[in-house]
């Protein structure tokens, strides 16, 4: 059974992560940044037959990610980020930067010894469209598209890296999405078709090494 950590796994996209992966057979670590968050998500998985534990993780915190305990791990999917739009006050920038950047490049470093330690690993990114160079079509605040890009070019490295360990690193950069919606042409992109890309990407065998996903905008 596969162990998969997934960041902002309380609520929208990374329960549907954690929801998905448990489905298929994975233990799911699920973080949040308040316990509340995390085990209502734990406690769907588990009422849908998965296997799943709650974590507190606050990734704008180098101290919280400090504390991080497990004993192993297959998949990091980091997926937790703080979308900022409108008017931000510096402390909204600087924890859209903090958990988007700083804190998708802590973790990571953190929990590579036990990605190392596993029999065919993967560190999932999901990025942003706004983490794209030249892209300007979301609404988003600059700050959010400095997190992005830093995320992205994080990402691209560290997959440079870790190739020739055999851990593949997989960036997505999706636009704007919506949770809910029919998944048909001309329809926005739902939570859904994120999710499944993901699957599909570390469910390949170990000699397909799918770098990112770029979508095609509306």
């Amino acid at each position: 059974m596969k162990h998969v950590l997934i960041t902002g796994a309380g609520r929208d996209t990374g329960r549907l992560l954690a929801l998905a992966f448990a489905a298929s057979g994975a233990h799911v670590i699920a973080t949040a940044r308040t316990a509340v968050a995390a085990e209502e998500t734990v406690a769907l998985v588990r009422a849908a037959g998965g296997s799943a534990e709650a974590v507190v993780l606050d990734l704008a915190s180098p101290a919280s990610i400090a504390g991080l305990e497990l004993e192993r791990l297959d998949v990091l999917v980091n997926s937790g980020a703080r979308y900022l739009e409108g008017d931000a006050s510096p402390a909204d920038v600087a924890d859209t930067i903090g958990g988007a950047a700083i804190g998708t490049a802590l973790l990571t470093e953190r929990v590579l010894p036990l990605l190392r330690a596993s029999n065919g690993a993967d560190v999932v990114n999901l990025v942003s469209a706004a983490g794209e160079p030249g892209q300007h079509r979301s609404s988003a605040h600059p700050a959010f598209y400095a997190a992005k890009h830093a995320q992205a070019g994080y990402a691209e490295i560290l997959s440079a890296r870790l190739r020739p360990e055999g851990i593949r690193v997989i960036s997505l950069f999706p636009p704007d999405f919506v949770q809910d919606g029919p998944r048909e042409s001309g329809a926005p992109l739902t939570a859904r078709s994120v999710v499944d890309c993901v699957l599909f990407a570390v469910g390949q065998p170990r000699d397909c090494f799918i770098r990112a996903f770029h979508f095609e905008q509306i």
